[in-house]
């Protein structure tokens, strides 16, 4: 057994459980807190149940992108012989969560406005609040839509950023 690849494997585990169920749980805490002060999860409004499951579905598909960088940085410091100090790894994540946090706020703002465009006259937070679940309904499945197609760029700008060693191009010298 390779002790060093388990113990990162261990770690990568640790730290994907760690920051996702922060990330969820100020998540929830903020859309409770802007928009939804008095519902709660326990009551009988389904549509804010279901609008609640869109929006941490939506952040689980943006993490889901994000942690594999965090986890390459870790990598990169085992693995490689210049080490990457602990500082330079909470600074490269904290950048990636960053990135992916406002990716996130990008991704609401922008199916709110899509959805306030195509249906004028519906407020949808009054309506979430009303209880109406259909409303509910085409709200996360804009979101989760534009989430789909929108991560794999959050990814790419993501790995863009990872600092690789630098490697020469054999190739060029013939």
């Amino acid at each position: 057994m390779n002790k060093q690849l388990f113990t990162l494997a261990l770690f990568e585990i640790i730290i994907s459980l760690v920051v996702s169920v922060v990330i969820i749980y100020l998540s929830y805490i903020i859309l409770h807190k802007l928009f939804f002060k008095r519902m709660d999860l326990q009551g009988s409004n389904t549509a804010f149940s279901v609008f609640t499951a869109g929006i941490i579905l939506s952040i689980g598909l943006i993490l889901s992108e994000i942690l594999p960088s965090i986890t390459n940085i870790v990598r990169l410091s085992t693995t490689q012989t210049d080490t990457v100090d602990y500082g330079t790894i909470f600074q490269y994540s904290g950048l990636y969560l960053l990135i992916g946090f406002l990716a996130a706020v990008v991704i609401n703002g922008s199916v709110f406005f899509l959805y306030s465009m195509l249906t004028r006259g519906v407020n949808e937070f009054q309506a979430i609040k009303e209880n109406n679940i259909a409303v509910a309904i085409l709200v996360v499945a804009t979101l989760l839509s534009i989430t789909i197609m929108v991560k794999e760029s959050i990814a790419l700008l993501i790995s863009s950023l990872i600092p690789y060693p630098e490697v020469t191009n054999f190739m060029q010298n013939m």
